[in-house]
């Protein structure tokens, strides 16, 4: 791509808010957000993010940017979120680079719990900061929505044929769901696509966590429980194994220092299954290769059972 097949708006919005004219295209993805790396006539290298405005923008970025001025390894915002006709627009600097850490053994496991005890505590002092959660939640952890049925409304799965979908893994997010639902705990921010492709490293060392935009609002034993299946994967997504996840959990604990209660390790296994299940929906009503189909039916009736589910 160029720089004259950049949208319309991009290059004035980067003239106005960031005061240099984009004059290289370094990458463009279209996913659920529009991302462009673009180099400045400054010479700076830039990432500007464009995605629906669905009110929770504002609250990711600042996260984001409360990570960034504590040295934690993320890119740094360079604007607000601004409003541009209907996205949330802003820009931070390009942080590039770096290899993914792939592996799903437990040793794996607890190099990334490490990164998310230490991405949780630095977040803790966030909500007092924040004007308002991050809501609605991505729809891979929003097993808390209000609409009718166990899924949350998602369109363009919806008007598809949902008896493609095994009812074991309906089953199985049905159980889960009904665990999660049933705990007091308080919530707290957390990254809720804490998967090997949105970490790079260097020499062994973490580089960077990415996507920010899918920051969420749930209690901290389910943000952890999420981040233990998640965290091996790439594309396709797919379920860590049980015994991974479980080194996770206990790596993360003893890292924060602290044991999780009876109720919380029950929160966080049911939250283990919840992204499986939605990732192996997406699978059965696209067609694709039965990655999470296969792990939730492998691995669904162990996790339910440490969830009390």
């Amino acid at each position: 791509m160029t720089t004259d097949e950049l949208p319309a708006w991009l290059a004035d919005w980067c003239t106005d808010r960031l005061g240099s004219d984009p004059v290289r295209v370094l990458f463009a993805r279209h996913a659920q957000s529009a991302v462009f790396g673009l180099e400045l006539a400054d010479g700076r290298d830039i990432v500007v993010k464009a995605r629906e405005d669905d009110g929770r923008a504002a609250s990711c970025v600042a996260a984001q940017a409360h990570l960034a001025l504590r040295g934690f390894p993320c890119a740094r915002p360079l604007t607000p979120v601004v409003r541009v006709g209907a996205m949330a627009v802003h820009a931070e600097e390009a942080r590039l680079g770096g290899e993914p850490l792939r592996g799903d053994s437990p040793d794996i496991a607890v190099r990334y719990a490490e990164v998310f005890a230490r991405l949780m505590a630095e977040l803790a002092d966030l909500p007092e900061l924040l004007a308002a959660p991050p809501l609605p939640n991505p729809r891979w952890a929003r097993w808390d929505h209000t609409d009718p049925g166990l899924w949350p409304t998602i369109g363009f799965l919806d008007e598809r044929d949902q008896s493609a979908v095994p009812a074991y893994v309906v089953s199985t997010a049905a159980r889960a769901r009904t665990r999660l639902l049933a705990t007091g705990l308080p919530c707290v921010p957390g990254h809720v696509d804490f998967e090997a492709q949105n970490l790079r490293w260097r020499g062994g060392v973490l580089w960077a966590v990415h996507d920010w935009d899918s920051l969420a609002w749930q209690p901290e034993a389910a943000l952890v429980g999420a981040a233990s299946g998640t965290f091996a994967s790439s594309s396709p997504p797919t379920l860590a194994p049980i015994e991974s996840s479980s080194a996770f959990l206990t790596a993360y604990q003893n890292q924060q220092g602290r044991r999780f209660t009876a109720e919380e390790l029950e929160i966080a296994w049911a939250a283990s299954l919840w992204p499986a299940a939605h990732n192996a929906r997406w699978e059965a009503l696209h067609g694709d290769a039965p990655m999470s189909c296969e792990a939730v039916r492998v691995q669904a009736a162990e996790r339910l059972r440490r969830a009390n589910a």
